[in-house]
């Protein structure tokens, strides 16, 4: 089941156990009660739903926080323009549960490094967000080409802002499991945990020998990558590196530092 229709039912069944614990009499009177029978009763059919842990903290203070915000008396136009801005930004990340990650410049110096080296070489990012990678990516190797693909309107369009003057940088708005990699030398993630073995199993079946898949703070799982790198940034970011089709596939994990 999709976590956005667990946490619909969820947030239906509390507030139906609320309704009807209200209505049967069983509760003190004033809303304070009904809002934490329904929020403990939301999360309570979260975990009996399986939704990932973090969603039960959500449905706690989801109807607390509704009614909060109500007595405030905000304009219901504020909500419209909030809704629109992170429905601009986030776009699909409810469906695929990828939400956005900006690489940093130490991590793209460590991308930068890992390229092919005495040849141009054709990068793709999936998911390439506002070009923060793309962008220092361009300027470290300008013989090399960088193509990014984002879903989200409203960060696909300040990417191309940001990128206009760079010609080795081509971005594109759509869906990355609908285009070929096999034209890549390098793939480059920084998803989530949740789409890492479907990311494997397109790579192995389209990419090239001796191309490279590098993933950033999230493993494939179940396959030990050829190599971690280890940036040096405030986050200790980890890039785990796989050869999908190529030499050295299973082989033993090294760690490499910057």
């Amino acid at each position: 089941m999709p976590p956005f229709l667990k946490a619909l039912l969820a947030q239906l069944a509390g507030t139906a156990i609320a309704y009807g614990s209200a209505q049967a009499g069983l509760l003190p009177t004033g809303l304070a009660p009904v809002l934490a029978v329904q929020a403990v009763a939301a999360a309570g059919t979260a975990s009996l739903l399986r939704s990932a842990p973090w969603w039960r903290w959500i449905h706690l203070g989801f109807a607390p926080l509704v009614v909060g915000a109500l007595s405030l008396g905000i304009a219901p136009a504020w909500y419209l323009a909030a809704f629109v801005f992170c429905a601009l930004v986030y776009w699909s990340s409810f469906r695929t549960q990828v939400p956005l990650y900006l690489s940093n410049r130490h991590t793209a110096e460590a991308v930068a490094a890992l390229l092919p080296q005495g040849r141009p070489a054709m990068l793709l990012d999936l998911g390439s967000g506002t070009g923060a990678l793309l962008r220092p990516l361009a300027r470290l190797r300008p013989d090399c080409r960088f193509e990014g693909l984002e879903s989200a309107p409203a960060t696909y369009a300040l990417s191309r802002l940001l990128s206009r003057r760079q010609p080795n940088v081509s971005l594109a708005r759509g869906d990355f499991w609908k285009i070929p990699w096999a034209d890549y030398d390098v793939v480059y993630a920084f998803l989530s945990p949740v789409p890492m073995a479907a990311v494997w199993k397109k790579a192995c079946a389209e990419m090239r020998p001796g191309s490279l898949l590098i993933s950033n703070s999230f493993p494939v799982p179940g396959v030990e990558p050829e190599t971690v790198v280890e940036v040096d940034d405030r986050r200790r970011t980890r890039l785990y590196c796989y050869l999908p089709a190529g030499p050295g596939l299973g082989g033993k994990m090294r760690n490499t530092g910057r």
